[in-house]
């Protein structure tokens, strides 16, 4: 079960307030991207020059680049330097804070494709899991469907192309907005997800791009 409080989230956001200097410099904040900025461009060079694991997120409302600032167990941490929140495992998103929709929680199967890697799905594989909205503060919202391999397709990351498996998972739910079609881009050696496009809550969408991973955790 993956479930987080959200005054323990509204607590550590504050607690990153305070943090580097270059971070604050250097990443563009969602903040300003909730107000439609031009499109984000990052260079290798922008992402070496910072100590952290990073990704960029895109959605509806522009693009940003967050910071790896915890890990828990598989749950990653990744902060946006205006403190959105957004939490990783297994490369889903599980929980979002600070965006105009948030996503709750998210509680997955112990027969998850993803806690063993997308890497060994097979066509039609079922998927399933239950997410909190803070919308309407709907709970328990079922979320089914299935997996499908659709072959190897080239991904530009900065300036390095991979070689990737893209795995569709097509999911149907009661709730509006939700029914959707998600992407994962994975190597296809150990199942690391490198870019997807995720339909987190019923207004938001996210394209999630590694451009310095955190790999070969346990």
């Amino acid at each position: 079960m993956i479930a987080f409080r959200l005054p323990a989230l509204v607590a550590l956001a504050v607690s990153l307030s305070a943090c580097n200097p270059l971070m604050r410099g250097s990443l563009n904040t969602l903040g300003a991207s909730l107000r439609s900025p031009a499109p984000l461009e990052v260079t290798q060079a922008q992402v070496d020059a910072l100590p952290y694991y990073q990704i960029q997120v895109t959605t509806e409302y522009g693009s940003a680049v967050m910071a790896l600032v915890r890990v828990q167990g598989k749950l990653q941490y990744w902060r946006a330097s205006s403190s959105q929140l957004l939490l990783l495992q297994d490369g889903i998103v599980v929980r979002t804070l600070g965006f105009p929709d948030d996503l709750l929680g998210t509680r997955l199967p112990v027969s998850s494709p993803f806690l063993v890697g997308l890497q060994h799905i097979v066509d039609g594989q079922p998927s399933q899991r239950w997410i909190d909205l803070d919308s309407g503060y709907q709970f328990d919202v079922p979320l089914s469907g299935s997996f499908h391999p659709a072959g190897m397709e080239t991904i530009s990351i900065l300036d390095r192309d991979y070689s990737l498996l893209r795995v569709d998972e097509r999911l149907d739910s009661p709730i509006k907005g939700m029914s959707s079609t998600n992407h994962y881009w994975i190597d296809p050696v150990d199942g690391f997800v490198l870019q997807s496009r995720q339909q987190v809550t019923p207004s938001l969408s996210v394209t999630l791009t590694q451009l310095r991973p955190l790999r070969g955790q346990p």
